[in-house]
């Protein structure tokens, strides 16, 4: 395995393991403060599938990324330590309770170190086994911006789907609705 010895916001964009925006590829947690992290499911929607390409596009498309923004002039990397952590890896891609194990299980790893996740996914299923590994000590608030509210109680007889994370985050003291917007 090659050693990683430069920095790859150095490197040609068209270079290199894409990461989300250029960052590093970590396997240690214990030095990060954000670990980006994608969540490539869609197994709990019924229609428009495509939404577990989103962290390969993300990655893809986020190579234009600059370690100064234009405007104020910050440049975020030196404030805070920040590197891609990978993909949510899968043992049973088809059944979503499963599946939404193993995202819960991945998730209280980086909560356990004290780790800012930022996530790219997938179906708003995978909302709910994220809440469930780091509302733990307390229910969470929320900014939801979609043409739904996604608290249906089943969709197509599924408790579990992209259409019923709100509810179930709700009525496992997950989600604070005083505090959702």
């Amino acid at each position: 395995m090659a050693e990683q010895s430069s920095n790859p916001m150095n490197e040609p964009r068209y270079c290199g393991i894409p990461t989300f925006m250029r960052t590093p590829l970590a396997t240690e947690l214990k030095a990060l403060d954000i670990a980006l992290v994608g969540v490539p499911y869609d197994g709990a929607v019924e229609a428009r599938s495509g939404a577990r390409q989103g962290p390969r596009q993300i990655r893809d498309m986020s190579s234009m990324m600059r370690t100064i923004h234009h405007v104020t002039r910050i440049n975020p990397y030196e404030l805070c330590r920040i590197a891609d952590v990978g993909d949510v890896p899968f043992k049973q891609i088809f059944d979503v309770e499963a599946s939404h194990a193993d995202i819960t299980g991945f998730y209280e790893n980086l909560h356990r170190f004290g780790i800012v996740p930022l996530s790219a996914g997938g179906d708003h299923s995978i909302t709910l086994p994220i809440m469930r590994a780091i509302a733990k000590d307390r229910p969470l608030g929320l900014v939801h911006i979609d043409a739904h509210t996604d608290c249906c109680d089943e969709e197509m007889n599924s408790r579990y789907s992209h259409g019923t994370p709100f509810r179930r985050a709700v009525e496992e003291g997950l989600l604070d609705p005083k505090r959702a917007i």
